[in-house]
Order: structure tokens, then sequence, then C-alpha cells
């Protein structure tokens, strides 16, 4: 990882988790030009898969942890395009959030907001991007969030 990123990390105590193996037939992102397809990344931590459905068993702080777990984990993928140097990281350009809710939970946008705020105080305005946030009824494993993203890199 390059100098600039992983101070500004260490600043904000975080630590990029190890890519992600896809757990399926694809692969964990595509690079065509300067953009990088990051594949779905779904809420994890050190201790294993965040799993739970908000609204139900998760409220919304627990939903923004996982939403900031997936950013983590995105950005260890675009590490991996880049080489190693996460500096080649031009900007964020587009999320896609999933969000494991109920049929009455309505806060899908300020889940993601834990993977957005995470890549704005990583990236600054670099981080700052286009988005959706929708409710799924049920994501792979069991898990809160999951998380796709675009990225421009040099």
């Amino acid at each position: 990882m390059s100098k600039r990123t992983a101070t500004r990390l260490r600043e904000l105590g975080l630590t990029l988790p190890p890519a992600p193996a896809p757990a399926a037939n694809y692969v964990p992102y595509v690079q065509t030009g300067d953009l990088v397809f990051v594949s779905g990344q779904i809420s994890q931590g050190p201790d294993g898969l965040i799993t739970g459905k908000l609204g139900d068993t998760l409220d919304l702080a627990a939903g923004r942890d996982a939403a900031r777990a997936c950013a983590l984990s995105l950005l260890a993928q675009v590490q991996a395009a880049c080489g190693g140097d996460l500096d080649r990281l031009v900007r964020v350009v587009k999320l896609t959030g999933f969000v494991n809710s109920t049929d009455t939970f309505t806060q899908q946008p300020e889940v993601i907001n834990g993977a957005s705020d995470l890549l704005v105080e990583v990236l600054g305005d670099a981080g700052r991007h286009a988005r959706a946030a929708v409710s799924a009824p049920a994501l792979p494993r069991g898990v809160a969030v999951e998380i796709e993203g675009v990225f421009e890199i040099r």
C-alpha cells in the first residue's frame, strides 16, 4: 500500500482486510480502461460474517458498521487491482448498496452512509461518489449488507 493512503488509514485506526476471495464462479474485480468494477463485498469483519436483518435483529448503528466493513473490503479489492498501490485510486465513481431489511425498514440510505462516510474519511473528495441504496429481503449467507463499486484508477 502507498504511504499516503496507509498513513490516512492508520490515523483513522483502520486496517484493510486481505482482499476477499470470490465465493462462486466470478472474479473479485474487472478492470476496463481506467475503471475497476468490484464485485459485491459482503459484510464481514475480523470475527467473521456480520449477519442479521435491519428492522428486526439489527439496528441502524449495526447496519452502518456492516457497511463500513464492506467499504474496507472494497478498498482491499481496489488495492489488489492496483498492484498494492492504493494511491493509484483517482476516485470512487459509484456504489450500489444492498441492505438485508424488513419490508417496513426505510433507512437503507442511512445504512449505506457507513460506507460512503468511510470512503470520504479515507480519500477526501476522491471518495465522493454516485450511489444507490436498496432493500433486499435476503442476502448471501444472511449478511446484513453487500456493496459493489466502480472506481477510477490511473
